[in-house]
């Protein structure tokens, strides 16, 4: 039977594939870490950061926001089907953002050089973030991150002509927004503060959200710190300077020591804590099909 599509009927964007560079990374649990440098990435372009101060609720919720949107990341990778569902439920929310950011310009969330630039900074950070917490890549797989990291884009409605289509017309662009657009916004600011309100989590078994909420203003502040050191850690040097962020070779040090006992540990890990969910059931969904 063909899998061709209808003649007139336009083709669903298909994920990245089963084995490829993106499959084995995104669903590690060691991509949590560089999820925080990503999202401070993304909002530090001053059009994402306000629809993000103004439309968000990742001050008032942010670990139903976290949740929300690792799932969706999930989903782009390892969901199959609903991968370009979850993309189109994506873009119907996404309709309504609008406002002025800090310079005093119009923007909407779907404009493409700011839906682009969202999408744009999960190479840099997953380039960068797998120096340390995995190996470097070779040029072949940074390569095939890029192809893969495109056929992302298109999942999320990203049309091909606003997404540079190689990694030698990638870095030009990056570089120009760098130079041009990036900058501390309020949100950024909020991201990487140690001393802001954040309410315990509100997830996971009644006992233990207990126990977390008593303990709460003792754990907050370590937590607090971490968060912000593994942000500025494995952001891009580039990104790092561009933003305004300090970052001293003494913590550049600690940054290493703490990335070769994750490199240790992890890979010893059992399947069920290596990988988030999404990726535990993709993997064994395509172990099954292989084996038919």
């Amino acid at each position: 039977m063909s899998s061709e599509a209808p003649r007139g009927t336009k083709r669903e964007p298909e994920p990245p594939p089963p084995g490829g560079v993106l499959w084995s990374l995104a669903g590690d649990v060691r991509a949590l870490l560089m999820l925080p440098a990503a999202l401070t990435l993304q909002v530090a372009h001053p059009a994402v950061g306000a629809g993000v101060d103004d439309h968000s609720v990742f001050r008032t919720d942010p670990w139903g926001r976290g949740e929300r949107s690792l799932r969706s990341l999930q989903l782009w990778v390892y969901g199959g089907e609903e991968a370009a569902e979850e993309g189109r439920r994506l873009r119907k929310l996404h309709r309504t953002i609008q406002g002025t950011d800090t310079r005093g310009r119009r923007y909407h969330a779907l404009s493409p050089a700011n839906y682009a630039w969202v999408h744009a900074t999960g190479f840099p950070i997953y380039r960068h973030g797998t120096r340390y917490l995995v190996r470097p890549l070779t040029e072949a797989q940074e390569r095939a991150l890029y192809r893969e990291w495109l056929q992302v884009g298109r999942i999320l409605g990203i049309n091909d002509r606003d997404m540079p289509q190689s990694i030698e017309e990638f870095w030009p662009y990056y570089r120009k927004v760098l130079a041009d657009e990036i900058e501390a916004t309020v949100v950024v600011e909020d991201l990487i503060a140690t001393d802001r309100p954040v309410p315990p989590p509100d997830r996971g078994p009644r006992p233990l959200r207990l126990l977390v909420k008593a303990l709460w203003p003792v754990l907050l502040p370590p937590l607090a710190r971490f968060r912000r050191f593994i942000t500025i850690g494995l952001m891009p040097p580039d990104a790092r300077e561009a933003i305004g962020l300090e970052w001293t070779d003494t913590q550049e040090r600690k940054l290493r020591r703490f990335c070769r006992v994750v490199r240790a540990v992890v890979p010893v890990l059992p399947e069920r804590l290596r990988y988030l969910p999404y990726a535990r059931r993709a993997r064994a969904a395509h172990r099954m099909r292989g084996t038919r």
